[in-house]
Formats: structure tokens, sequence, C-alpha cells
């Protein structure tokens, strides 16, 4: 059975290198914690704000456990 985990982080001004390292923590701690035995795939999604600009990102990863 395929299952999708959604996670998301806020981007900040000359911050977004560690914040998008975070984010790479915080997906590699739930694959690990659960046991993920095949990852299908991995997709980004920036958000935005009312005048285009990135605010955040939306990183959905799909797996079989």
């Amino acid at each position: 059975m395929v299952k999708v985990k959604t996670f998301a982080s806020p981007l900040k001004i000359f911050q977004a290198k560690n914040e998008l390292e975070e984010l790479d923590r915080m997906v590699n701690q739930f694959l690990e914690n659960n046991k993920i035995s095949r990852v299908i795939s991995v997709s980004d999604a920036c958000t935005t704000d009312d005048q285009g600009a990135s605010i955040g990102v939306i990183r959905v990863v799909a797996y079989e456990p």
C-alpha cells in the first residue's frame, strides 16, 4: 500500500539553505524512525505570498512501509 506524508517549512530571507537542510533532516528522520523500506517519489513545491515571493516549501513523500 502506498502512503503519502507531507512536510512543510517556512523560508526566511537569507536562511533558505539552512531551512532546506532542516527539511531534509526532518524527512530523513521520518523515514528512519518508521523503517520505510521504499520511497516511490519526493516532490517539492514552493508557496508564495500575494506578490509572488517564495515564503515556504512543501515536500511530499510517497512511500511503502
